[in-house]
């Protein structure tokens, strides 16, 4: 049996269904590339329609893979500098050890995380540190896996309140073409979704979520079809009639070119809709 997924990954087929292919409201523009030396860069920025806002990021990533260390820098237009140095496989296997650091100098806000994770058969386990001055903020999360049957429970703890201000639970079940989760966020917030791959073209998901204390229970419907190797279309639709469209084109190899629409069903005529382009060049 493979390793179970980390805590954040539970339910993520389902997830894709709905949020990848789709950008109201954005042009979003992805460029990635990799040196002779094995040296990575990626580069994206996107522009709202609604508030003109344009945001762009700058990622570059040094493997040394003979020590199984990576090290990555970050810069984003909000003037914030990331740096992440990362060593996996090394004290034991399975085992990642990761510190990540971010720099506002306009600001002068600093943060620091220490990240590690460890998997194996039927366990896979996170524990993150916040550095702060206040007192440090400890999360963690497990996942146990048998026969198909994921169990995870995720949390947080602030030291410095003494306090536990996250406490999540999920259970699932998954095999190669059918997943089911479901979880329990903090004893208020309810949620479930079934991923099922209908054949080598056809992916469905359904989406359901519910809060305490309230009638409403939110639900989504969703799919993506595969026209051939290089096209695919996806459509969803949820309770408060908002119905998104995307289609996904393969123009040469890579290039790939992603074209979306969200459409409020309840105010049609009063407008309100949003198209969204997104384009993703790889070399």
């Amino acid at each position: 049996m493979p390793n179970p997924p980390c805590y954040a990954d539970l339910g993520k087929n389902c997830r894709d269904i709905f949020n990848k292919g789709y950008h109201f409201g954005l042009v979003k523009l992805d460029c990635k590339t990799k040196t002779r030396s094995g040296v990575e860069f990626n580069v994206n920025g996107s522009s709202n329609h609604d508030t003109g806002k344009v945001l762009g990021a700058l990622e570059s990533k040094y493997k040394f893979k003979e020590f199984g260390v990576t090290f990555t820098e970050k810069w984003n237009t909000e003037n914030t500098l990331g740096t992440e140095l990362a060593v996996e496989d090394q004290l034991c296997k399975g085992f990642k050890l990761a510190l990540d650091t971010t720099f506002a100098p306009h600001t002068g806000k600093k943060t620091a995380r220490v990240r590690s994770a460890y998997k194996m058969d039927f366990l896979h386990m996170n524990t993150d540190v916040d550095l702060d001055l206040a007192g440090p903020v400890i999360h963690g999360a497990a996942v146990l896996g048998y026969t198909g049957w994921l169990t995870g429970y995720q949390f947080s703890f602030d030291t410095g309140k003494s306090k536990l201000i996250k406490s999540n639970f999920a259970v699932g079940y998954a095999t190669s073409d059918f997943v089911l989760h479901t979880n329990v966020n903090d004893g208020q917030e309810f949620g479930g979704s079934v991923y099922q791959k209908v054949n080598g073209k056809l992916q469905t998901g359904i989406q359901l979520a519910w809060t305490a204390g309230s009638n409403a229970t939110r639900f989504g419907l969703g799919c993506k079809y595969q026209l051939d190797a290089d096209a695919s279309i996806s459509a969803k639709v949820n309770n408060s009639s908002q119905i998104g469209l995307g289609y996904n084109q393969k123009l040469r190899e890579g290039v790939t070119l992603t074209l979306s629409a969200m459409i409020d069903g309840k105010n049609f005529n009063q407008g309100g809709h949003k198209l969204g382009l997104g384009i993703e060049l790889e070399a």
